[in-house]
């Protein structure tokens, strides 16, 4: 009898031999040995990756109860087991660190364990009885880590990308009624960071709207291959202890369980060898954070400032910036915006040297993939979610301070080009950068324009959309022969 300062435990023997796990726990030997081995990083299987575990193992106990390979009574609390994994219920017990031995073999066992002993309690044993549920002979009945590990890889992703696609929508809707809001507003483009031609400043959103529409689009795309499983190949691809209806059954149940849209995959060796479509995901998911950064950069830049930056729109104040300087506010969203997509692109890396690490018949690198991919889709919804709340829908327009830089701009000399030339139009640009003055004080004083002229091709509205010349080759042969 375990005394008071001391914690009883059960025993279980696998190959390896006998050992003591506490008495409570719902896995067992294998994950025991798993939290000995394995102590690196306290971080622990994503809770949608359990989650799509519990529904694979339930499509799986279907399929054998349908088929008549585990009796109905087990295969009944298999399911129902299964099930409530899937619900988060047993999320504690899966214990197994994220950095494991390769191919996910423990953190497969943790959930074997799990689902046998629920089940054994269930009907009405005692935790560790494997007589009457055992981890392998029925909650594992026709299946392999190598083929159930990639399955609810997949699976998992599949799912959390589902929470990521309306925020990504959420972004795209905030984005572009900020391009209507700011439609009328005129600022200076810039192109290496130097002047360029008028442009607005809702154009600028709108296209900022436009990549993560896209930035979707992609990831979408991407994500269709992962809907292919090659659950049924068992150990190698070749389907072996498995029934020959076991396949399409599984993965059938396994679509109505999960509402996603999967098949068999047409080779099961091919599913099993490859992680084609974890790259495809991953590296869509690093092409959306390059966006991001990408954007977050821009959004610093036009709000930097105030008395000494562009300052050409205002960003929510949140938080003091400064634990010395007072007064001062600091861009904290796009700061963290590009971070946690710093830690995306560095996540496809290691996805990417996981993939190509795989040899003949299986890649064992799966479960830093299936880390990797889960935390980037994560991070992601949620550092978009406060993007979209707490920066892009609180973003106002300094239009005073963009009408400014418009009028500053010496690349309006850009629209002369089709009237005067591109070598003229040059040496105006040029006098006005020596002088202070501006385009159209220089354009005035050289006549080489009517004043109607000038204040209609000088008009910086009529710079931000295509439109016909105003007879601009009769002009410029005119000025020529001057």
């Amino acid at each position: 009898m375990a005394t008071a300062t001391q914690q009883a435990t059960r025993q279980e023997k696998d190959s390896i031999g006998p050992k003591e796990i506490p008495a409570n726990v719902y896995y067992g030997i294998q994950t025991a040995r798993a939290i000995e081995n394995y102590p690196i990083s306290g971080m622990r299987a994503h809770p949608t990756l359990v989650a799509a575990f519990g529904m694979v193992k339930a499509a799986a106990a279907e399929a054998n109860k349908e088929l008549g390979l585990v009796d109905d009574k087990r295969a009944d609390a298999i399911i129902r087991a299964a099930t409530e994994v899937q619900d988060g219920k047993w999320n504690q017990e899966f214990v197994v660190d994220v950095f494991q031995a390769g191919a996910g073999v423990s953190f497969h066992m943790n959930s074997n364990e799990v689902i046998a002993n629920r089940a054994v309690e269930l009907l009405g044993g005692t935790l560790g009885d494997y007589s009457i549920v055992h981890p392998n002979d029925h909650v594992n009945y026709g299946q392999s880590t190598n083929d159930v590990f990639p399955t609810g890889m997949r699976l998992a992703t599949l799912l959390e990308l589902e929470k990521l696609y309306p925020v990504l929508d959420s972004l795209t809707s905030a984005l572009d009624a900020k391009g209507k809001e700011f439609h009328d507003i005129l600022k200076s483009g810039r192109t290496h960071m130097q002047d360029a031609v008028p442009m607005r400043l809702g154009q600028e959103f709108t296209a900022y709207a436009g990549a993560i529409r896209r930035a979707k689009d992609a990831i979408r795309a991407a994500s269709e291959s992962l809907r292919e499983l090659g659950l049924g190949g068992s150990a190698v691809g070749t389907g072996i202890n498995t029934h020959p209806d076991y396949r399409a059954k599984a993965v059938r149940n396994l679509s109505r369980i999960s509402g996603q849209k999967l098949s068999p995959a047409d080779d099961m060796r091919y599913a099993m060898q490859s992680n084609f479509a974890m790259a495809s995901v991953s590296s869509a998911l690093r092409n959306l954070a390059l966006e991001v950064i990408r954007i977050s950069n821009d959004l610093r830049l036009l709000a930097s400032g105030p008395n000494t930056g562009f300052a050409e729109i205002n960003l929510p104040a949140l938080q003091p910036g400064s634990s010395i300087m007072p007064g001062k506010i600091n861009p904290v969203i796009p700061e963290l915006a590009a971070m946690v997509a710093f830690q995306v692109v560095g996540n496809d890396v290691a996805v990417a040297m996981a993939v190509q690490a795989g040899q003949l018949e299986l890649n064992v690198m799966m479960p830093t993939m299936a880390y990797s991919v889960m935390q980037s889709i994560t991070i992601l919804t949620n550092m978009l979610r406060q993007f979209n709340d707490k920066c892009i829908s609180g973003i106002t327009a300094n239009a005073k301070r963009c009408n400014f830089y418009v009028q500053a701009t010496v690349s309006l000399a850009t629209a002369l080009n089709p009237y005067i030339g591109y070598a003229k139009a040059a040496e105006i640009a040029k006098e006005a950068v020596a002088s202070g003055r501006s385009i159209i004080e220089i354009a005035r004083e050289k006549k080489l324009l009517s004043e109607k002229e000038i204040n209609d091709i000088l008009d910086p509205v009529r710079m931000t959309e295509p439109v016909r010349p105003l007879d601009a080759a009769a002009k410029r042969d005119e000025i020529k022969a001057k």
